[in-house]
Parts: structure tokens; C-alpha cells; sequence
């Protein structure tokens, strides 16, 4: 196939297909659910086949089902968030979500505000429109919200188009898991308000919650319709399901229903979320994915304390992962080949900013604790060390011998 000429979305892509997951590797890399936490929806699922099989067997509709909308409208406003079925829209997981946002806003050459690191497989979804990173740097707290004052005002001086959105994880952020505190999300809705910026918010971890009071969403505190929450059952209940949701401003949310390749989301699995959720099972199944994933966070908490005391970290209050920051001498991407030789897999933390042009940090990786089981997760950990002690070392003698 090499008289293919590729667009340039994807002539930077590998031309071989993904390998297979090795059966003896214990997964650190990915968001993948704990499997004993996945609920059993035989029932759903018959109920959906048989009563319901006029509808789950057609077509969707455009915007979803309208049953499944309402009952999203419903869940958000429990937590705090004024909309109506008619700002929701149905996606096939929230990664879609995305794909649909950039489809309605985004041209070649626009830009899109970040965060530095920020989610790494929105960075592809978003680079394949043709826009722009402008990466906003983030703490404990979350984005750096003065630097974004600072940036957009430099725009506007120098008559620069301004970013067509910006695109945020106020809760629980994948990768470094911090949460925005309320007076820095007010300050980021003053400032979008005042530029007419839309804010894309994307909240799959919300609900897996360890500890402490939710801060209101930014939809929750939008009194401008210049929010896009972005959710998914994928964290909470089934990866496997492939629901997702946009809830805003319904100009919007129409044109990315019309823009849908897929002419509607997949109404079997929507229907068996909507079964699911009206039973009341929700409710309590999120409780116990609270309480797994705090004891599968505690104890890669405690593992990591005792295999890695080099490396520093901050233990998030929920979602899925740990944001490990290494010795400066230690390469997040070779720590990542080494590890996986050890027989654990970790994503570098290279995956994780946007912006290839600019020198960026090398010493970070991630590792997820949600999929693997608690004894997988200390024996993960010790092989993570074992490839960690065998690169230390190595650079220790480099730095002898430079000597």
C-alpha cells in the first residue's frame, strides 16, 4: 500500500495494527473497569431484546433515547446542573463527544486551550482537525487560570484569534488527578464569559469518588450556556456499553447530532442503561465502585510508598490513576520499555502533552489502578520497581563514568 497518499490526519500514524495485550503482563496502562465491579445485566439486556426489541433494533434516534436523555437531564440536575432532556445529546462514550465538539467548532488552524499534561487521547481527536495547542499549565488546584487570563488578554492584544474552546477535566483530572476548587472554576466560567470562549468539560470520573464534598460542576455553576459537560457510564458502569453524553446549549448539541456518522447512537446498549438506571440499581452500584477503587488506590498508595520512595505523587481523592513524578534523571518513556520487559505496563508521561514543538517534562508516568486486582497491583508495583532500580542504576554508573 505504498502508492497510498495519506491525508494528513493520519500519515503520521503507525501503518501495523495494535498488539494484542500479553496474557503475563499486569495492566497498569489503561482505564479499564476492575472486572469483579461490572454489573450483571442479563436482565437489562433480555428486557432490551424482547419488550423493547421495535426500538433496539432499529435505528436511533439522532439525539439519543428520549427516555435515556430525560433520565440524564434528571441525574445532573441531582447534582446541581439546570438543563432539560433537549440539552442532552447521546454519544457512543465521551471520546465521541469530543470528536463531535471539534467537528462543530473547530476549523484548520484554530486553536484549542489544554492543559499541560492533559488527557492523552483527546490530544489525536482534537490534533485531527487541524487546531492548534495552546497549553495552560496546571497545579494541585488544577488549570492555572491567571495564566489563562494572561494568554487570551496577549491574544487580544496582538489581534490573534482567540482558542475556538477550552477543554478541561475539573474533577479528578486524567492524568495528574487533581480537582478545581470552586473559587478557580468561577474564575474560569468569569473569564470564558467575558471572551465568549465555550468550556468543555469533561467529567467521567465525578462519581468515583474516595473522599471529601463534590464541588459543583461548571455546568452546575453555568448561568450563560457556555458549557459542555461531558459525561459517560463508561467509569461507573460498563467501559463495554459505549454511552457517553453532551449536555449544553441545544444550538449546539443540534448540530452535532446532525453531524453524527453513526445516524445514532447504538439504541441496544442505550436501552439496557436505561433499564439499568430506572430499576434503581445505579445508586447503589456506585457505591461499590466507590468503595473497590478506594481500596484498589490505598493500595497502590501504600505499594508505591514502599517500592518507589524516589518517587513523589499526590494521592487523588477518586477516579482511576496515579500522576508518578521521577528523579530528573529518569526517563518516564525508557522507565515505560523497561517496565513492560518486567511484565508490567505504564503509559509515559510524554503521552500527555499536547504540544511536540516545545521541550516538555520527561519524568512522569501513569499508572492506573482501577483494573488490576489488589494482588496484582503489589506485584505490579515490585516489577515497576525492579525496572525502575535497574535504570537508576544505570544512570548512577553513567554519571560515575562522565566523571
Amino acid at each position: 500500500m505504498q502508492s497510498l497518499s495519506f491525508a494528513r490526519r493520519a500519515s503520521h500514524l503507525s501503518s501495523t495494527m495494535p498488539a494484542p495485550a500479553h496474557a503475563d503482563r499486569i495492566s497498569f496502562d489503561s482505564g479499564h473497569a476492575f472486572p469483579g465491579v461490572l454489573p450483571d445485566l442479563t436482565g437489562e439486556a433480555e428486557n432490551a431484546l424482547s419488550r423493547f426489541r421495535p426500538e433496539t433494533l432499529q435505528y436511533a434516534p439522532r439525539a439519543g433515547l428520549p427516555e435515556l436523555r430525560q433520565w440524564i437531564s434528571e441525574y445532573l440536575a441531582t447534582d446541581g446542573a439546570h438543563v432539560s432532556a433537549d440539552n442532552v445529546l447521546v454519544t457512543n462514550g465521551a471520546k465521541h463527544a469530543i470528536e463531535l465538539v471539534c467537528r462543530a467548532l473547530v476549523d484548520e488552524g484554530d486553536s484549542v486551550v489544554v492543559t499541560s499534561p492533559t488527557y492523552f487521547s483527546a490530544i489525536p481527536i482534537i490534533r485531527s482537525f487541524g487546531a492548534q495547542f495552546l497549553e495552560i499549565p496546571q497545579d494541585h488546584d488544577g488549570m492555572d487560570v491567571a495564566a489563562l487570563d494572561d494568554l487570551l488578554q496577549q491574544l487580544s492584544r496582538d489581534r490573534r484569534p482567540l482558542p475556538r474552546f477550552i477543554y478541561n477535566i475539573s474533577d479528578f483530572h486524567n492524568p495528574t488527578g487533581a480537582t478545581m476548587p470552586l473559587a478557580r472554576r468561577q474564575a474560569l466560567l468569569d473569564l470564558a464569559v467575558r471572551h465568549r470562549i465555550p468550556v468543555i468539560d469533561d467529567s467521567p470520573y465525578r462519581s468515583v469518588r474516595f473522599e471529601g464534598e463534590p464541588v459543583p460542576t461548571l455546568k452546575a455553576l453555568d448561568q450563560d450556556d457556555i458549557v459542555v459537560h461531558l459525561g459517560t457510564f463508561s467509569k461507573l458502569l460498563a467501559p463495554g456499553l459505549r454511552v457517553g453524553w453532551a449536555a449544553g446549549a441545544t444550538p449546539l448539541l443540534a448540530r452535532m447530532a446532525q453531524l453524527k456518522s453513526d445516524a445514532g447512537s447504538c439504541p441496544l446498549t442505550q436501552r439496557v442503561v436505561v433499564e439499568f438506571c430506572t430499576a434503581g440499581r445505579l445508586a447503589p452500584h456506585t457505591i461499590r465502585v466507590q468503595d473497590t477503587y478506594r481500596l484498589h488506590r490505598d493500595r497502590m498508595v501504600a505499594a508505591v510508598h514502599r517500592e518507589l520512595p524516589d518517587v513523589t505523587f499526590r494521592a487523588p481523592s477518586g477516579g482511576y490513576y496515579l500522576w508518578l513524578t521521577l528523579p530528573a534523571e529518569i526517563d518516564g518513556e525508557e522507565l515505560t520499555q523497561r517496565a513492560g520487559e518486567a511484565g508490567v505496563t505504564i503509559i509515559a508521561g510524554t503521552k500527555f502533552f499536547a504540544r511536540s514543538d516545545i521541550e516538555q517534562p520527561r519524568n512522569h508516568v501513569r499508572v492506573a489502578f482501577s483494573h488490576a486486582s489488589i494482588e496484582e497491583i503489589d506485584e505490579g508495583v515490585r516489577r515497576l520497581a525492579r525496572a525502575y532500580h535497574s535504570l537508576a542504576d544505570g544512570a548512577v554508573a553513567t554519571a560515575k563514568t562522565a566523571r
